[in-house]
């Protein structure tokens, strides 16, 4: 997503590198291209008029800041821009805390309403709301049945429609039911047609009247591009949206919709699906995702993901393992997991400012260590006994060529495995010991201590053996030692 848009807005900035003043004629270009390119991505021609439009009147004639390139003070420009284009702060779901409320989800046929209502209960119930799945689609073959089957895998509480109730019947029941499970917030998932159409108005206008909903909420793929904020501006005349859900965000979309559909309908993005699983939805940043279009990356969403997949308590004994280099394949294989569970190598690094600037270097990475070489790495780990991933140094042959076999590698890979993992472990005593550290940080290292640690590193590998105390007289292996044999040899010779 953004990708295009990116590149084309870097290679603008670029241009203006060693500027000493913005004028007219040298962002002429510049703008030129960044209309070309929002154009190509399919965003609205009024909302890339008014943007250009409020870049060009905000960068000429202004004077470049001592210390700032042109090219940053653009950039400034522009985000700001993008900001304001995506929807300003991040809008936020009104719901009143002591009572019941609900939250209906609209849309077309196949943009993914059913999935992104499970996925939103989900999101909801992480920030101590209590969900409850309402199926409203009695038209589409198994809809009902598939709500429900995501309700019972997120464990949340659901009503039990059936293709005999009317929708109407349904949400008058629905209420009831609701405030029986304890629930504070309903999510209904409704009908949708290929088109629009009058009885699918109709029928979401009954609804609203019944249920009064607090939030209703447009549920677009970002696919569709600027078709989805045409087809959203319809349901807004009849119905008043109040915000907008984008499935897809994960895909190769070129982002039209996001960026047009706030200026077009007024009503806010709210939340984006970036997955297929039911953790995979995200809140709507306005800030952050301008930063990612201009390849600052997003490091708060880096966080939040960290700290929401982390066991801080895990990862507290893990960071204690690593500071005495007493960790084992069983840490490794933990350390491994909790990665996996922030996504793919590559979807990390694009949240790390500057990374963005080396789309070669992460396409060679990526090729390099692929996710599934990590899969193959933890089937060889799952394949050792509890025993071996403990100690390592018993792996012998024999043993060697069982874990090749039960992860379907061959003994070399097994072998690097091990290699890697004994490199690492000697890497990091070295780091802790100050031992091939230059002379001028060593001492910065033997400094270290670490709270609740006694003096000296418990690294769990062999100590090295203490070296005798020299003998009176004794002359190390040095030039003079050297000079000495040679005097020795030619008195002998005399």
């Amino acid at each position: 997503m953004f990708e295009s848009l990116s590149d084309r807005l870097c290679g603008v900035f670029r241009t203006l590198t060693g500027r000493t003043q913005l004028t007219e004629d040298n962002i002429q270009a510049g703008l030129r291209e960044v209309r070309l390119a929002l154009l190509e991505a399919d965003v609205n021609y009024t909302v890339v008029k008014q943007f250009v439009d409020a870049v060009r009147t905000k960068c000429v004639g202004q004077n470049i800041l001592k210390g700032v390139n042109p090219a940053q003070q653009v950039i400034k420009i522009v985000y700001d821009e993008l900001v304001e284009i995506l929807g300003g702060a991040t809008s936020q779901l009104s719901l009143p805390d002591k009572q019941l409320s609900s939250i209906m989800l609209v849309g077309l046929q196949g943009s993914g309403k059913t999935t992104s209502a499970g996925k939103l209960a989900n999101l909801l119930r992480k920030q101590k709301f209590r969900p409850y799945l309402v199926p409203l689609d009695v038209y589409r073959p198994a809809a009902i049945d598939q709500l429900i089957a995501l309700a019972k895998q997120l464990n949340v509480p659901f009503f039990p429609s059936s293709t005999a109730m009317t929708p109407q019947e349904i949400a008058q029941k629905a209420q009831a039911c609701a405030l029986e499970a304890d629930a504070n917030v309903m999510l209904l998932d409704t009908a949708g047609r290929l088109h629009v159409d009058e009885p699918l108005m109709n029928e979401l206008s009954e609804l609203k009247s019944i249920l009064k909903p607090q939030e209703i909420l447009f549920v677009a793929d970002a696919m569709t591009g600027q078709d989805a904020v045409n087809v959203a501006q319809a349901f807004h005349d009849k119905i008043a949206l109040t915000g907008v859900v984008l499935t897809k965000m994960d895909g190769d979309a070129r982002g039209g919709a996001a960026l047009s559909i706030k200026s077009v309908l007024g009503a806010a993005v709210k939340f984006v699906g970036v997955g297929e699983k039911l953790s995979e939805m995200e809140v709507f940043h306005p800030d952050r995702i301008a930063g990612r279009i201009l390849g600052m990356g997003d490091v708060l969403s880096l966080v939040e993901k960290a700290q929401e997949n982390f066991d801080m308590a895990e990862a507290e004994a893990l960071a204690n393992k690593f500071r005495k280099a007493k960790f084992d394949f069983e840490d490794f294989r933990t350390q491994l997991r909790q990665m996996k569970k922030l996504g793919s190598f590559e979807s990390i690094l694009k949240l790390i400012p500057g990374f963005s600037a080396f789309k070669e270097q992460l396409a060679r990475a990526k090729d390099l260590v692929p996710d599934k070489e990590l899969a193959k790495i933890e089937a060889m780990i799952n394949s050792m006994t509890n025993a071996e991933r403990r100690n390592p140094d018993l792996l012998n042959s024999s043993r060697k060529a069982r874990i090749a076999k039960g992860s379907g590698r061959s003994v070399s890979d097994v072998n690097q495995l091990l290699a890697s993992f004994r490199n690492m472990r000697t890497m990091l005593k070295s780091a802790m010991t100050g031992k091939g550290i230059p002379k001028e940080l060593r001492g910065l290292t033997q400094n270290i201590n670490f709270p609740g640690m006694a003096p000296g590193l418990d690294t769990g590998l062999p100590s090295e053996p203490s070296q005798p105390t020299p003998a009176p007289g004794y002359v190390r292996n040095t030039e003079a030692r050297k000079k000495k044999k040679k005097e020795k040899r030619k008195h002998g010779r005399k």
